[in-house]
């Protein structure tokens, strides 16, 4: 029953993939069997991955996800006959010198900028996960942005 549930899902994501979707979803599974890929040309060395290391930018260029239909499915993954555990975290990318990079917003910053204040210029980056088990370490991303 698990195993079935598992193809339907799958075969969800593949079908709301769009263009590229061949080659976007073996780029997931080698980044869920790659976990200490130090790049994303490194992703194509995964037997998974039946493409050349070129496809992977290929796709992602050609690719118009549609997110909110993507977050549809993971939503429905979680159950609703019980308490539901979500998390958030918000990391901060100090990019003070990036005077040309135009979504820089003012972070919170352990180290911080002159005057030892605790912020920074750069990227903020927020994450929110339902975590299924008390114990383990697997996680749903819901949203990242």
């Amino acid at each position: 029953m698990i195993i079935e549930k598992l193809k339907q899902f799958r075969q969800q994501i593949y079908e709301d993939l769009g263009k590229a979707r061949d080659a976007l979803f073996e780029l997931m599974d080698a980044l869920v069997l790659t976990p200490k890929a130090s790049s994303i040309a490194e992703l194509s060395l995964c037997p998974v991955f039946r493409r050349r290391w070129s496809s992977i930018y290929e796709s992602l260029k050609d690719s118009n996800l549609d997110f909110s239909k993507l977050q549809k499915h993971y939503i429905a993954q979680i159950p609703s006959n019980q308490q539901i555990v979500l998390v958030g975290d918000h990391t901060s990318w100090s990019r003070p010198d990036a005077v040309t990079l135009q979504e820089r917003t003012y972070e919170h910053a352990g180290g911080g900028i002159g005057g030892g204040k605790p912020i920074t210029v750069g990227q903020g980056y927020s994450s929110l996960a339902w975590i299924p088990e008390e114990k383990g370490s697997w996680a749903l991303p819901l949203s990242h942005c």
